[in-house]
């Protein structure tokens, strides 16, 4: 097994560092097995659409307060240094610093209210909709919402994994099995999954030899649980020699004013980026090549002190890549199948620190929606006068999920899955459903 380590991200203020990896060894990715995936992925049924989420998670916690929710009329303690700008939907006013969103926001949603955060520093959380301390946990603990849209949905072309994570994951498959955890393609990782050295003759070669063994496997074997063994091998095989992955990964392949785009950003979001803005891209280029699922971390967010400094270096670049992402998606006509949702692990204090910072509120944070054929253009919910509490529809992070499998055709109220100890799991808590103000 090969373990190739990503970039380290950045730190938080508990001290621990988040870093992703690719593990590749015998037709393994990220722990899984390529044919146990494709096998799991032939007993769920292969739907030929692009319907999928993208997920960019703020790592640290980003102010709400700082970007959709800008206390306007509240003392300079508690509404901070930035001011509010219109939007292109009459009403709707968000921070300065994210202009290009605000000429977009037609194609958005912003969720003022989102309550039921657990207040940790991890991602459990935001990919799992679930709180790591919530007891009972199932057998096998709960799995990511990519590993559920890979059972229910698994990857609509050949050639590339149904959920691809470019920020590591922490509960991967869950009770649905190692199968289901994510693939994630860092660093260098991207060039052992070409065929380097080795012609596709030779490769079939192998296979070949492969096959045979398999033969000798499968008349030894008297109760014919090799049986159907070559098919999977076969597909296992087309994603490995298969250019569609590396080619979507690689930002050599994609279009060169597109690169330029995403990569021109524009205030002090120059500092952030150093090329990592294509990271956009390649989400959006990972879901037109097959995959379901899409996570990415833009972390830096955990601002206990100069959270303003922080800030004019982050929301420019946050903005200027999320804004063409979906404007991206629209224009490539999958603005209504990929739902982009933009979240941290929680919110902020209402009131400014001494450090000129604002430190952990787990109590309320924001989150911002687009796409998946959603009724955008809107804000939903409030928070009372400062930004510390939900004084108008609180929104539970549960809503959000159940809001993404909707988007993806996946009834929550119907819908369960079994877990390792054969009990039914339903894929949210029941009672919490899809909003209703964007289904």
């Amino acid at each position: 097994m090969l373990k190739i380590w990503g970039g380290k991200n950045d730190g938080y203020c508990d001290g621990v560092s988040r870093r992703s990896f690719l593990q590749i060894g015998g037709l393994a990715m990220g722990g899984m097995a390529l044919p146990q995936l494709l096998r799991a992925e032939d007993a769920s049924g292969i739907r030929n659409s692009h319907k999928g989420v993208i997920m960019i998670y703020l790592g640290g916690g980003p102010s709400h307060q700082d970007m959709y929710d800008i206390k306007e009329e509240a003392p300079s303690d508690y509404r901070g240094e930035f001011s509010a700008i219109s939007t292109s939907v009459p009403g709707i006013r968000l921070c300065e610093h994210m202009p290009r969103i605000a000429a977009n926001m037609d194609k958005f949603v912003a969720v003022r209210s989102v309550v039921g955060s657990e207040g940790d520093h991890s991602s459990y959380q935001c990919l799992t909709g679930r709180q790591m301390r919530e007891k009972p946990q199932p057998s096998g603990g709960w799995p990511e919402l990519g590993a559920i849209l890979s059972k229910a949905m698994p990857t609509a072309e050949k050639g590339a994994p149904p959920y691809i994570s470019m920020m590591g994951s922490r509960s991967g498959g869950g009770y649905l099995g190692s199968g289901y955890q994510s693939f994630s393609p860092s660093g260098k990782g991207v060039s052992d999954m070409k065929l380097n050295d080795i012609t596709l003759s030779r490769l079939e070669d192998r296979k070949g030899l492969l096959g045979s063994f398999d033969q000798l496997r499968r008349d030894a074997d008297n109760k014919g649980l090799m049986a159907g063994a070559d098919k999977f091998n076969q597909q296992a095989f087309d994603v490995i020699t298969s250019n569609r992955l590396v080619d979507a990964l690689s930002s050599s392949k994609a279009d060169p004013k597109d690169v330029e785009r995403y990569n021109k950003v524009g205030g002090g979001g120059r500092e952030r980026n150093n090329g990592e803005m294509t990271r956009f891209l390649t989400a959006r280029r990972l879901i037109q090549a097959g995959a379901r699922c899409v996570t990415l971390n833009f972390g830096g967010w955990d601002t206990h002190e100069r959270n303003f400094t922080t800030l004019r270096r982050q929301l420019p670049a946050l903005d200027h890549g999320v804004a063409c992402l979906v404007e991206d998606l629209h224009a490539c006509g999958l603005g209504d199948d990929v739902s982009v949702v933009v979240w941290g692990e929680f919110g902020r204090t209402p009131k400014v620190n001494k450090s000129a910072g604002r430190d952990h509120w787990p109590r309320v944070m924001g989150t911002l929606l687009a796409g998946g054929g959603m009724k955008t253009g809107q804000v939903i919910g409030a928070t009372d006068r400062f930004g510390g509490e939900a004084a108008n529809r609180a929104v539970h992070v549960e809503e959000i999920f159940a809001t993404l499998y909707h988007n993806c055709g996946i009834d929550v109220r119907s819908t369960t899955l079994t877990d390792l100890s054969g009990r039914p799991q339903y894929l949210v808590t029941p009672g919490r459903t899809a909003m209703r103000e964007l289904v």
